[in-house]
C-alpha cells in the first residue's frame, strides 16, 4: 500500500540517487541537486555545477484505473481501486561557470542519465532512506524511470510558461505510484446456503428469465397518459404470487406508494387502479415496478416501466372571460391532483403558454394571467411537470378534441 506521501517519496528518493551518483564524479564533486519550478531552479549568483529536477505533470495509470489491491480485496468483497498514477520529471543541468571554460551541463546531463539508466527501479531501502515516513516501498509494484520522448514544440512550450529561458533539460516518467483509498473495504458475510433446502441455481427450458417482468401497460381509453382512478393493465410473465403489489415512483414524493394489484391477476397479466386520492397524488411523471411475494420466497421486483398522470380542469367549462381594459385576461380555474409549490405548472392556450402565479403551499386552485389576449375561442391544457392534461378523445375515429375544453376571450 501507498499513502499520499507517495509522489514526496519518489521525487526525495530520486534526488539522493541522483547526488550520489553525480557527486562520485571528483570533476562533478560540487554539484548539487535541486527541486525547484523553472524559473527559480537557478539561483541568482549561482555558479556551480547543479542538476534540477522538476515534477512537471502526473497522470492516472490506465492499467491500475479499475483494479483492486491484490491480496487487500477477496472475492465477493468491494473495494476503491487505487489511485494509480504516473510522475513525470524534467531534469535539467546548469554547468559550472555557465559552461564557458568545459560543458559541465554536459557532463552533469550524461551523468544523470547513465546512473537512470541503469539504476532505473527504485529500490526499498532507498525510498526509506529518502523519505522515512512513507510506505511506498511496500507497495506491489516497483517505480520504474523511464527516459520519454520530447518533441522541441513541447518543451518551448513549457519554458515559455515559466517565462525563463531554455536550458539543457530532459523528461523522464515515474510509474506507477499507488496511493491506497481510504474508504472501508464491504465484506459481505460467508454464504451459508444457495437458495431454499441449499438447492443452488434452479435451471428451467426456457430462454425467458425466472423474473417477474413488465412487458405493456394499457390505460383506459386508449390515452398515452392516466387519471386518477384509472384502472391499468399490465402483461408480462411471472407476475403471480400470493400476493402482488405496484410501487408508484415519482420524484415529488419521499417514498413509493404501494398499491395491491385487483383480484383475479393471472402470471401474464395483472391490472392495479390508481387511487382517487387528489392530496398525495401528484401529477406528473412516474415509474411503475410490481413486487412479487410468495410464501417461503423472498420478494421479487419487476422492471421499471414510466407512466405519466395527467392533471384534470375540473372547473367549469368552457370559460368565457373578458379582457380588461388593458387588453388582458385572469384565468382562475381549479384543478385535480392539487399542485404542490415545487411543481411547474402552466396552461396552454391554444399554441400559448402562460405561466400559472406563484402558489406556495399545495392548492387547488390556479389563477393566470394572459397578457395582451385577442379574443376568440382556444383550447385549454393544463401542465404540470411537463405532463398535459386530456384533449384528445381518441375513442372515436378519426380522434377529434374535447368540445369542452375551450376558453372563449371576448
Amino acid at each position: 500500500m501507498s499513502s499520499p506521501l507517495a509522489i514526496a517519496a519518489v521525487t526525495a528518493t530520486l534526488r539522493n540517487l541522483l547526488t550520489q551518483g553525480i557527486t562520485a564524479d571528483s570533476d562533478l564533486a560540487d554539484a548539487t541537486v535541486t527541486m525547484q519550478p523553472l524559473d527559480r531552479a537557478r539561483a541568482a549568483g549561482n555558479t556551480a555545477n547543479q542538476v534540477n529536477i522538476f515534477l512537471y505533470h502526473v497522470l492516472p495509470n490506465g492499467a491500475w484505473r479499475n483494479l483492486d489491491f491484490p491480496g487487500r480485496v477477496k472475492p465477493g468483497e468491494t473495494g476503491q481501486p487505487p489511485l494509480g498514477l504516473n510522475l513525470y520529471y524534467l531534469i535539467t543541468a546548469f554547468g559550472r561557470d555557465n559552461d564557458t571554460v568545459r560543458p559541465f551541463g554536459h557532463q552533469l546531463m550524461g551523468r544523470a542519465m547513465s546512473i537512470l539508466n541503469d539504476h532505473p527501479l527504485l529500490g526499498a531501502d532507498e525510498i526509506k532512506a529518502a523519505l522515512p515516513n512513507s510506505d511506498l516501498w511496500t507497495q506491489v509494484e516497483r517505480v520504474r524511470f523511464t527516459l520519454q520522448p520530447f518533441s522541441l514544440d513541447e518543451v518551448a512550450k513549457l519554458w515559455t510558461g515559466f517565462q525563463t529561458q531554455y536550458r539543457l533539460s530532459v523528461a523522464y516518467e515515474a510509474a506507477v505510484v499507488l496511493i491506497e483509498s481510504t474508504r472501508a473495504v464491504a465484506t459481505p458475510l460467508p454464504v451459508l446456503m444457495r437458495g431454499p433446502g441449499d438447492s443452488g441455481v434452479s435451471v428451467q427450458a426456457n430462454l425467458l428469465p425466472p423474473f417477474p417482468t413488465l412487458e405493456q401497460m394499457t390505460i383506459p381509453n386508449q390515452q398515452p397518459t392516466a387519471l386518477l382512478g384509472d384502472i391499468l393493465t399490465f402483461t408480462g410473465h411471472d407476475l403471480n404470487g400470493d400476493q402482488v403489489t405496484f410501487n408508484f415512483s415519482n420524484p415529488r414524493l419521499a417514498a413509493p406508494i404501494a398499491v395491491p394489484a385487483l383480484a383475479s391477476g393471472t402470471a401474464t397479466q395483472v391490472t392495479v387502479q390508481i387511487p382517487s386520492d387528489p392530496v398525495n397524488w401528484p401529477a406528473g411523471v412516474y415509474t411503475v415496478a410490481a413486487v412479487v411475494s410468495a410464501k417461503g420466497q423472498p420478494d421479487r421486483t419487476s422492471n421499471e416501466m414510466p407512466l405519466a398522470l395527467s392533471p384534470q380542469i375540473t372547473s367549469n367549462l368552457p370559460m368565457r372571460p373578458k379582457r380588461t381594459k388593458s387588453g388582458s385576461v385572469n384565468l382562475n380555474i381549479t384543478c385535480s391532483p392539487e399542485v404542490r409549490p415545487e411543481q411547474r405548472v402552466a396552461l396552454l392556450l391554444g399554441d400559448q403558454e402562460v405561466p400559472a402565479a406563484d402558489h406556495p403551499a399545495q392548492t387547488k386552485q390556479l389563477s393566470f394571467v394572459v397578457l395582451a389576449a385577442v379574443p376568440g375561442a382556444y383550447w385549454i391544457r393544463l401542465r404540470v411537470d411537463g405532463v398535459d392534461s386530456q384533449l384528445v378523445n381518441r375513442t372515436v375515429t378519426p380522434p377529434a378534441f374535447d368540445p369542452k375544453q375551450k376558453v372563449v376571450i371576448s
